[in-house]
């Protein structure tokens, strides 16, 4: 079974983040910006000690009706959050895969 990776790369404020890529080459997690590189590298490992912990996904509705979840480390930090989903169904799937993908998932980073 082919897994996801996670993809480091600088924005256009050059700070930097990371996207859990799926195989299919979804983005199902991605990260708030980091200054330096070595601290989201840092994020990417607290997303992979955290990923298997149900309680850590905490699921939202914004006002428009679109579901969304964080994950969170055990210090209630937000360390990845999810693309928007049409259902509450689509958006489980995207934390299983998440669940799935993230701990054994490679780091690809410039």
């Amino acid at each position: 079974m082919s897994h996801g990776k996670f993809h480091v790369r600088p924005d256009a404020t050059g700070e930097f983040r990371f996207h859990l890529v799926a195989a299919n080459g979804e983005e199902i997690l991605g990260s708030e910006g980091y200054t330096a590189r070595a601290s989201c590298l840092k994020g990417i490992e607290s997303v992979k000690r955290h990923a298997e912990d149900a309680d850590a996904y905490e699921r939202t509705i914004s006002a428009s009706g679109r579901y969304h979840f964080n994950l969170r480390a055990k210090n209630g930090e937000v360390i990845g959050n999810s693309q928007s989903y049409g259902t509450s169904e689509a958006m489980e799937k995207g934390i299983g895969a998440v669940m799935r993908i993230a701990p054994d998932a490679a780091v690809t980073a410039p």
